[in-house]
């Protein structure tokens, strides 16, 4: 088991396999790092063994976004076998893939959606089609690749007025999806825009039928009838550091302790064996919360 110098257990890896996207919305961090050269698939499943080695647990594909990758199921089959396989989408590629993805082992999809206003989706995304994203979904849906998270960044004075809206097109898949509504993080904008997402707690807890606790940051789950509700906060968040369980690698293969910072990368590229394993346990001694509370 990874445990860092705070007694933080690692259990969730966040591979990202390219920092290339088919859309360019504006607040997009590709997290939080614009990588070089692309790992291969046989580079991500070794990095990956690795880990799970060392007691990781979960894996999520990330970018960028994963599916401009032509290699993208060849990814997903050769990695090592862990307790969950998603994938991180903006989901305009996604009904071309959803079914092979499950075939070669993915579990679940995160689809990222803004927004239900076509016109309004065109021009947060500079050009995305917002039908094939309602396609992406159905499709991830039908091929088992569920519970579906739908991403919904609340953004001050663009969709704040859509929650309500979002929610009823989310019960509509009776509990087959997740709405996660996500706090804007202050990486490569200007700060226009921000929402603090647990402006909307007393909302959701007054009127859930069950309340969760998570165990990865503590998130509370707010369960429904027919869909369920999450609040993703990371921003200016001790709690939400202080109970971080993830680690991050680059799509051209560094470790990347935060997804804040940028100055304690280590390259694990072309590294193997013990070698490897140990240079993955000294990356996670670099990690620190970055919100503290103090």
């Amino acid at each position: 088991m990874l445990v860092d110098r705070f007694g933080r257990k690692i259990t969730n890896l966040r591979i990202s396999v390219t920092s290339r996207c088919n859309l360019n919305c504006f607040y997009c961090h590709r997290e939080g790092y614009l990588s070089g050269d692309e790992l291969s698939p046989d580079e991500i499943a070794e990095i990956a063994e690795a880990f799970r080695e060392l007691g990781v647990r979960k894996v999520k594909i990330t970018g960028g976004e994963p599916l401009v990758r032509k290699d993208i199921v060849e990814i997903v089959e050769k990695l090592p076998k862990f307790d969950e396989i998603s994938m991180t989408t903006n989901g305009q590629l996604l009904s071309r893939y959803a079914c092979d993805l499950k075939r070669a082992g993915l579990d679940r999809v995160n689809v990222s959606l803004d927004t239900l206003d076509a016109k309004k989706y065109r021009a947060m995304t500079r050009g995305g089609k917002i039908e094939r994203v309602i396609e992406g979904i159905e499709a991830a849906i039908n091929a088992g690749l569920t519970p579906v998270k739908l991403n919904m960044v609340l953004i001050s004075g663009l969709n704040l007025d859509e929650i309500d809206e979002m929610i009823k097109f989310a019960r509509k898949f009776r509990g087959k999806l997740i709405l996660q509504f996500i706090e804007l993080v202050n990486l490569n904008y200007n700060g226009e825009g921000y929402f603090d997402v647990f402006r909307l707690k007393e909302r959701f807890e007054s009127s859930a039928r069950e309340i969760r606790i998570r165990g990865m940051q503590k998130r509370r789950q707010y369960i429904f009838e027919d869909y369920a509700v999450e609040l993703v906060k990371p921003v200016d968040n001790s709690e939400f550091c202080h109970s971080c369980n993830r680690i991050r690698v680059t799509a051209d293969g560094k470790i990347k302790p935060c997804l804040m910072r940028n100055d304690n990368l280590v390259d694990v590229r072309g590294l193997s064996g013990e070698r490897l394993l140990n240079v993955i346990r000294e990356a996670i001694l670099l990690r620190e919360p970055y919100y503290r509370g103090d």
